[in-house]
């Protein structure tokens, strides 16, 4: 095998040789995220080579409609020349500089300015960091921070959901409730606790959505009498679980969330990482459900993913305490508000703003989006369709009526999943829940387009199922 690869490629179709040379160099020397690498060494890996809209293609020259959004991230769709042209302009002037030790770059300062501009007038800061896990590293220190400034030292605990993902650092793990990644981590942070999901669908059993989105939220309260309200640091959860399978809540869920935190003086905690600008049809998932928060990790949206980024928003009332009273918070990155990476930002937040993508989510194709994907709702294997803006699911069952899932719901979902990859339609499996968001560019006939492929997929499954 050459390790000598070729400078320039062709944008989309690989010549055979030079595709197998990326591909063996891949196998022998790349270890991938979220990977079964046994599995991998076995099957290969697709070569993406190019992108533009919503559309992606890989080293033999296939298409595919791209309902992911790379991973969550690609609002503004692929090929956006004002960013890259943005990223070079920068890369020129000033390549890198850091923000430690009082200094800050223009487009720094510039995108502090534009994010808290749409994140409502009590939150007016943002500490920038590179991914959003690091970003829930960050507010985990800082509110434990902010609690002893305060004179509270005591308050350290965090309750989080089960089902929950916050990244896959040690603290972003811990923070998370997935299982096997807690099994895999070893010793997780301490101090940090689980309750249930508002997963009506797999867990409300005879209850209606709203009393059930009730319980949950109460479950919290019951949490806090039990370890005590002077020991609890905060409350974070997504505003709908993202990797837990796009969980949307029942209306009476977020409510009582607030409520509990209001009355039991606990920051309250939402990861914007996937709801964050737009996804929703509002600039940030706390904005659609109506709350005030904070903190809130971003990431993913806020660059469109073409160069890493992320932060948190922290709240005037936290900022002050921070600002006035702390002292030296030893916490930071080398690469925090990257000149680079702050200046694609940018670039990204203006194309949302001038084409009005948050507006036309919510106004035009976010409902467009909803009526076809929900009517999904009425295929044999489909027990709820769910949407919020152009975020959703498809929650597969074995039986509709008693909602009935089936023994091993990984394998159901990776079936449908890999089926629409290979008829073009890149979506995500979370167990048995189909997951699906798209750039927020999205037109009405590539949603069709989703709607049908995910439709024959779905009739060629349940056909299969019938016939064994």
């Amino acid at each position: 095998m050459s390790t000598l690869l070729p400078q320039t490629l062709s944008p989309e179709t690989l010549a055979p040789e030079t595709l197998a040379d990326l591909v063996a160099a891949d196998t022998a020397h790349h270890l991938h995220p979220f990977a079964d690498m046994k599995d991998q060494l076995e099957h290969g890996v697709r070569v993406i080579t190019r992108g533009e809209g919503v559309h992606v293609w890989d080293g033999e020259g296939k298409k595919y409609l791209d309902a992911f959004a790379g991973l969550w991230c690609v609002n503004v769709g692929y090929g956006r020349r004002e960013i890259s042209e943005a990223v070079f302009a920068q890369m020129n002037q000033l390549p890198f500089y850091n923000t430690f030790f009082g200094t800050t770059t223009v487009p720094t300062a510039r995108l502090a300015a534009k994010i808290c501009s749409h994140a409502g007038p009590s939150i007016n800061h943002v500490f920038f960091t590179n991914s959003g896990s690091e970003a829930n590293d960050t507010w985990l220190r800082l509110a434990r921070v902010y609690w002893a400034t305060r004179g509270k030292p005591k308050k350290t605990v965090v309750v989080s959901r089960h089902n929950a993902y916050h990244g896959s650092t040690v603290a972003g793990a811990s923070l998370g409730g997935m299982r096997h990644m807690h099994e895999q981590a070893g010793s997780l942070v301490p101090d940090i606790v689980h309750i249930g999901q508002p997963y009506w669908y797999a867990e409300g059993g005879d209850m209606t959505p709203e009393a059930f989105g009730l319980a949950r939220a109460r479950e919290l309260e019951e949490t806090i009498r039990r370890i005590g309200a002077d020991r609890i640091a905060a409350f974070v959860a997504e505003p709908i679980q993202g990797s837990g399978g796009v969980i949307v809540p029942p209306s009476t869920y977020w409510p009582e969330i607030q409520r509990i935190c209001r009355k039991h003086d606990i920051l309250l905690v939402t990861d914007e990482v996937v709801c964050g600008f737009g996804r929703l049809g509002e600039w940030f998932g706390f904005q659609h459900y109506g709350l005030e928060p904070d903190f809130c990790p971003i990431a993913k949206g806020l660059s469109s993913g073409y160069v890493p980024i992320a932060g948190v928003l922290v709240s005037d009332r936290v900022a002050d305490v921070l600002m006035k009273d702390a002292g030296q918070i030893a916490h930071g990155f080398t690469y925090s508000g990257h000149p680079v990476a702050a200046a694609a930002a940018l670039a990204n937040l203006e194309i949302i703003e001038r084409e009005g993508l948050v507006e036309r989510v919510r106004d035009d194709i976010g409902p467009y989006f909803a009526k076809a994907w929900g009517g999904l709702a009425d295929h044999v294997l489909v027990g709820e369709a769910v949407s919020v803006g152009l975020l959703g699911a498809i929650q597969l069952v074995l039986d509709k009526t008693t909602r009935k899932r089936f023994t091993k719901p990984e394998d159901i979902g990776m079936i449908v999943r890999n089926f629409c990859f290979r008829d073009g339609v890149i979506l995500r499996a979370a167990a048995d829940r189909i997951l699906i968001s798209p750039p927020l560019i999205i037109s009405r006939d590539e949603v069709d387009q989703v709607v049908a492929t995910v439709r024959g997929v779905l009739d060629f499954v349940a056909a299969e199922l019938s016939s064994d």
